[in-house]
């Protein structure tokens, strides 16, 4: 009995340790709210860090994509990098769409931008190339209809859902529909090359595995950097300009590498808890 009680106190005080390291692990703010720093913007038809007509610029403390100067978009599809690579993290930002869409904006792009996770570098996009190959988590605005916001598109990368390969471009979450100009929570866990989820104000919406390099919807890339099939475990993340206006008024990342990658010198089999978003103690 007495063993057994000595051997009890020793898991119960190994739980609470992994809790209190894990509650250590503090959101970073990647943007400061005051200037673009720790940013890279690369713009189609531009080279690297040439901010076309001041597209991407900070208001009021509010990250924005902005079309005040533009007379017609062109496709002049933009995309603003956070400087570094992640691999096991949650990322989560606050956005809402304002104003009217840029001129000769395409209709599929009327109020939808989106979070792009495990891209490529933005130093390896070509001057003329659309979008990063990467994991899309779309983010829409409501039309007064039926339309989720946090689905899936799969600029240059397929996924798997349910132990089958997806190839179709976009995925629809089961999110509610955001009308106006109201501020909406994406959050997004990303694991690795194993699993990736969808939050939209705190709900689930979307889960899949395997993200991985594939299929189509990119023009302007690098073929050879296209290796169909390859596994996604890291990578760039970046916000999008589509055409529509967009505020961003917080950028955060809690980084889970530490607790969440089994190659991490420090891994704990932890897991994330949805409720609060904390690296939290307990079985994978």
């Amino acid at each position: 009995m007495k063993l057994q009680l000595t051997l009890l106190l020793s898991v119960f005080s190994f739980a609470v340790f992994g809790q209190k390291n894990a509650d250590k692990q503090e959101w970073k703010q990647l943007f400061n709210g005051k200037n673009l720093d720790g940013w890279d913007i690369k713009i189609r038809g531009y080279e690297l860090n040439d901010n076309y007509l001041n597209t991407f610029r900070v208001e009021d403390g509010k990250m924005v994509v902005r079309y005040d100067k533009y007379d017609d978009f062109k496709q002049k599809y933009g995309h603003i990098f956070y400087k570094g690579d992640f691999s096991y993290y949650r990322i989560s930002v606050e956005y809402r769409f304002v104003g009217e869409q840029a001129p000769k904006g395409e209709g599929w792009a009327w109020r939808n931008s989106g979070i792009m996770v495990h891209g490529q570098p933005a130093s390896t996009m070509g001057k003329d190339q659309d979008f990063p190959a990467s994991i899309e988590v779309q983010l829409l605005g409501g039309n007064d209809k039926k339309r989720t916001t946090c689905n899936l598109c799969t600029p240059g990368t397929n996924v798997v859902m349910n132990g089958k390969l997806i190839t179709q471009h976009c995925v629809t979450s089961t999110s509610q529909t955001y009308n106006g100009d109201q501020w909406v929570k994406a959050e997004v866990l990303v694991l690795g090359d194993s699993l990736i989820q969808h939050f939209a104000n705190g709900e689930m919406v979307l889960e899949y595995n395997k993200p991985q390099l594939g299929g189509g919807n990119v023009s302007g890339n690098d073929p050879s950097l296209m290796i169909a099939g390859k596994l996604l475990d890291h990578g760039s993340i970046s916000l999008q300009s589509e055409s529509h206006p967009v505020e961003f008024r917080k950028v955060e990342i809690l980084d889970l590498k530490g607790c969440m990658d089994p190659k991490a010198a420090n891994y704990k089999s932890y897991y994330v808890k949805a409720d609060n978003s904390k690296c939290s103690y307990g079985k994978k």
